[in-house]
């Protein structure tokens, strides 16, 4: 046996070769030390950072939430008698989800946005598909995202009244002016969750005896299918993701066009939604099998 180990055949420790009087005792670390004060300035930035990041993930929670509630509210339109009162309804809710991102911009005022991306991501993703849903509804185009930032310009005064401004690229936060862009890869996920909704909204028309919207919704799916087309796998991952669920999308809405166009003369109006809905289990039931 080495003379290394012990009686029980283990290893002695190292600091057992030293006498008692000669090991490491604790001792009290001095709070005034240049290290210490240097660790405890950034403990102080590490906590407020994890705060800072904690308050914008419940601001984009709620985004999130109150986005939602408008893109349930625009779809009351393909049955309700009045648009104008949905759409002027979804206005004041867009606001008050703009109150919330006029927050977050005050909370990333002085910060480098990318740094708490994640966090706030979902919320703009939700914001643009609201956005761009009630776009759409009143001009049956897309929204760009130049015009989405627009929007996302703030000017507090008079003690926190906001009040939506144009304003130059600099941010003057001693006026009160605040802005918030949203990032290329937010705009082309919320563009891609638009037409989810889109698709639905078809679906709600076609049963309602709308025989317009569907093909108008068709046109406008090809046109951004094309361009996500264009994209393909050079783009960020989360977008060439979804790019398969757009292609469902197009073809359900395509797939209801067929009806209307062939048989919509031979189908009464209130039966169109029901052979509308077996015709797209049957494309769902081919695509998983392929």
């Amino acid at each position: 046996m080495s003379n290394k180990e012990g009686s029980g055949g283990f290893r002695k420790r190292k600091y057992d070769n030293f006498p008692h009087n000669q090991r490491r005792e604790g001792k009290d670390v001095n709070a005034s030390s240049p290290v210490m004060v240097a660790f405890k300035s950034f403990q102080q930035e590490l906590d407020a950072r994890h705060d800072k990041y904690e308050r914008l993930v419940k601001l984009s929670r709620d985004i999130t939430v109150e986005s939602k509630r408008t893109i349930f509210l625009l779809h009351r339109i393909t049955s309700a008698p009045d648009l104008e009162e949905i759409l002027t309804e979804s206005e004041i809710k867009l606001d008050g989800v703009r109150q919330k991102i006029l927050q977050v911009a005050q909370e990333l005022s002085g910060e480098d946005m990318h740094q708490f991306h994640r966090a706030i991501t979902i919320g703009l993703q939700e914001y643009v598909e609201a956005v761009s849903f009630q776009h759409f509804i009143k001009t049956r185009s897309l929204i760009s995202m130049d015009e989405i930032n627009k929007q996302l310009i703030f000017t507090t005064e008079d003690n926190g009244k906001e009040n939506k401004t144009p304003s130059s690229d600099a941010q003057d936060n001693q006026f009160g002016t605040w802005r918030l862009k949203v990032t290329p890869v937010d705009y082309l996920l919320g563009v891609a969750d638009l037409t989810g909704e889109l698709m639905r909204m078809c679906i709600n028309s076609v049963g309602n005896g709308d025989i317009d919207t569907p093909f108008e919704v068709s046109q406008f799916l090809r046109q951004v299918y094309d361009g996500f087309s264009f994209i393909g796998n050079t783009g960020p991952y989360e977008v060439s993701k979804k790019l398969y669920t757009l292609k469902q999308s197009l073809a359900k809405v395509e797939n209801a066009c067929y009806a209307l166009k062939v048989r919509g003369s031979e189908i009464p109006k209130h039966m169109l939604a029901d052979v509308f809905s077996v015709k797209t289990e049957m494309i769902d039931q081919e695509e998983g099998i392929s």
